[in-house]
């Protein structure tokens, strides 16, 4: 029977808490690999965050850790360090976020794994990469969102640095590891070898931020200053209409042609400001001024009415509990609710991401502490007895009894 999912067959080890690799292993399982989580005795951190049902079975973990499997290793221990080289001789990938010292002190160093599993997919991910000069340094989001500048962005808007309220280093850092796996596996397909793959957070948001923003740095040298002024003004913001606020960005000369016919006022795309792309895009002060008028003048219901037939990029602004019953997220059944073991009905959302030659279904919900041990320590070739006895009485694979 043909794999029904891009991933299956493909075992990952991750051993990583928080969001940055643990949201890599959740892309990774979505797509059919089976991810098997191991966690120390008191569980990745994220457990413990947010409102929760069941202790260690926080929000916060729920969200960032379906599609995997969880196993308790205490890898201070001798033999908890034997079981995780046996799961590793096993897997085709290892996916950790242990500081690299750390992580050669476990015998987790790349030439040390490969030279016993060639074919394994080494990555490591962390704050900054290892060969810089910032190297070892602890980063979460917070560091590398001021780090890599996003935060000196929001000065505009902010009269300050600020954080975007969201974990945006730690979600794109985690896309980027989950591709970086990907593309490593594809060349082991290719060339049946694997290799060592890092993804570090600063290098990464570097990147990201620098797309629009290096401006006239893309040459060399400079032909202008760095940032692309129309999205960094604090005239960049959704307008206010008579009862709430939308977003409206026309574009084309035939989507500002028909916004000012709905407006009632077409005689506005004659003003030499409008008439061009050009013209707007020297004038989009001005332009964005105009618009901020026009849409003020009716309320949300109106402007819904009035733009939905037409070829206008526009949308109201939702909060965040308006997805929730959103008519084009449950046109396409985006959320589903379906019911954990012992933590009753959970609210999931798809995965985004559609192919025609693959069924991405989610078949696994976020893992209980230690819930797969006894099934992986048997996959391993472990005795009965001895995972009883280990999981029972304590030793390696015993988790912590919690307490919130």
């Amino acid at each position: 029977m043909k794999p029904n999912r891009p991933l299956e067959g493909v075992r990952v080890l991750e051993i990583a808490s928080m969001i940055f690799g643990p949201l890599a292993g959740q892309y990774l399982g979505d797509m059919g690999a089976d991810v098997i989580k191991l966690e120390p005795p008191e569980g990745d951190l994220t457990r413990a965050i947010g409102p929760r049902r069941t202790p260690r079975m926080g929000a916060f973990f729920l969200t960032s850790n379906r599609s995997k499997r969880s196993i308790v290793v205490d890898l201070k221990t001798s033999e908890g360090r034997d079981i995780l080289h046996k799961l590793l001789s096993e897997s085709d990938v290892l996916l950790h976020s242990m500081r690299t010292a750390a992580a050669n002190r476990l015998g987790l160093d790349y030439a040390s794994l490969s030279a016993n599993n060639p074919r394994l997919i080494y990555c490591h991910v962390g704050g900054y990469g290892d060969n810089g000069l910032y190297g070892g340094r602890p980063a979460y989001d917070d560091i590398i969102q001021a780090a890599s500048g996003l935060a000196r962005l929001q000065t505009v808007v902010a009269g300050q640095p600020r954080f975007i309220p969201t974990i945006i280093a730690d979600k794109i850092s985690g896309l980027h590891a989950a591709w970086a796996i990907a593309m490593a596996l594809m060349q082991r397909h290719q060339t049946g070898v694997g290799q060592q793959v890092d993804v570090a957070m600063f290098e990464t948001m570097a990147a990201f931020n620098m797309m629009e923003h290096q401006w006239g740095y893309a040459f060399d040298p400079p032909m202008a200053g760095m940032g692309y002024e129309p999205v960094s003004s604090a005239s960049r913001r959704p307008y206010k209409t008579l009862d709430g606020y939308m977003a409206l960005l026309p574009y084309s000369n035939a989507h500002w042609k028909r916004f000012f016919e709905l407006a009632g006022e077409p005689h506005i795309m004659q003003d030499e400001r409008f008439s061009t792309f050009a013209a707007r895009q020297k004038n989009f002060r001005h332009v964005w001024d105009e618009i901020e008028r026009q849409v003020a003048r009716k309320s949300n219901a109106e402007w819904l009415a009035l733009l939905t037939p037409e070829d206008v990029p526009f949308s109201v602004v939702n909060s965040l509990e308006d997805l929730v019953n959103d008519p084009h997220l449950e046109s396409v059944n985006f959320w589903d609710i379906r019911e954990h073991p012992t933590e009753g009905a959970l609210r999931i959302p798809r995965v985004p991401i559609q192919m025609s030659g693959a069924d991405l279904h989610i078949d696994r919900l976020p893992p209980q502490l230690g819930q797969h041990t006894a099934e992986i320590l048997k996959e391993c070739g472990f005795e009965d007895s001895q995972i009883q006895t280990w999981i029972a009485e304590g030793g390696p694979c015993h988790p912590l009894i919690p307490s919130t």
